[in-house]
């Protein structure tokens, strides 16, 4: 009986913190970057405070944990992996580790409460264990990659455009730090994920950055190539005194012929990735449909008496 009780406890807790997981790092991943926005223009982030208050204890905790496991500086890799997915935060190192070791400890428990009771072999057993474990000791590894490679899509899909735009306000006379913050506020409802990381460029600008190393550190935030290719095609620009307009014309038709060609990669590739739902999930409907009567008449033609 006790058994019984125990498998939905553990399994419903485990459900309850996974879900707690993702939530709280939904809600704290765009907090730091929205109150360092606000101090910019004055505004008063009292959401961001309440979020920090009703989430703080939880994510505390969770910061300790990883802050005791790991050691005082997180590497690099670390660290940028964890910015291209858009967790600026300087405790976000800490609390991915703290969740990884958390979530070890609830695949073992659930893992224990679920396989010990069976009919297994020791090695079985074990093996069990350790895959459930390690499955969640892994869950996020799997939900950062996420982030990151959605994060990167969008900025690749929305920086054409923001280019064109740009181009046309450094054609319409506007210096380039204008035309900047005025792009900004047109890709936001397009885009937010670019328009904050502009954003936080145009920030490092006015905290004294070179515009070519913030624009780099955007580039290296983002993960996305293409801005380091504009970094590189501004840097030139200035060096030699030629024409940004032109410039960043010249970028934005490279980059729309890009984005189509990707398009048509991806649409060379779905008729290869169509393969194995046709062979699983059609062929055999469609083959059962066609041959079915024949050989439902072959059977009944060659069934004795």
């Amino acid at each position: 009986m006790d058994s019984q009780l125990l498998i939905p406890i553990l399994s419903g807790l485990s459900v309850v913190a996974i879900g707690g997981s993702f939530l709280l790092a939904r809600v704290a991943k765009r907090a730091p970057l929205e109150a360092r926005l606000g101090q910019i223009g004055g505004r008063i982030t009292t959401p961001y405070v309440a979020d920090r208050r009703s989430s703080g204890r939880l994510t505390g905790v969770v910061q300790n944990i990883g802050a005791t496991v790991s050691s005082s500086k997180s590497s690099l890799s670390l660290r940028e992996q964890l910015t291209q997915a858009g967790y600026h935060g300087a405790d976000a190192a800490s609390v991915y580790i703290g969740a990884k070791i958390i979530l070890l400890v609830i695949g073992l428990g659930l893992a224990l409460a679920l396989i010990l009771p069976t009919n297994f072999t020791q090695q079985h057993k074990l093996t069990l264990i350790g895959a459930i474990a390690m499955a969640l000791f892994f869950l996020p590894n799997m939900v950062v990659a996420s982030h990151k490679r959605k994060r990167c899509g969008l900025i690749r899909r929305h920086l054409p455009d923001a280019i064109d735009l740009l181009e046309i306000c450094a054609s319409a006379g506007m210096g380039l730090d204008t035309a900047w913050n005025a792009v900004t506020d047109e890709v936001r409802t397009v885009c937010g994920t670019l328009a904050d990381e502009m954003a936080l460029t145009n920030l490092e600008i006015h905290l004294g950055a070179t515009r070519t190393d913030a624009m780099r550190h955007m580039a290296k935030r983002t993960g996305a190539e293409e801005l380091s290719s504009l970094v590189a095609m501004l840097l030139q620009a200035e060096r030699f005194g030629t024409s940004i307009s032109e410039g960043l014309q010249s970028y934005a038709t490279y980059m729309r012929e890009t984005r189509s060609q990707r398009a048509q990669e991806a649409a060379e590739k779905m008729a290869i990735k169509l393969i194995f739902p046709m062979v699983v999930a059609i062929f055999p409907a469609v083959v059962l449909l066609m041959a079915g009567p024949a050989f439902i008449s072959l059977y009944r033609a060659t069934r004795p008496g």
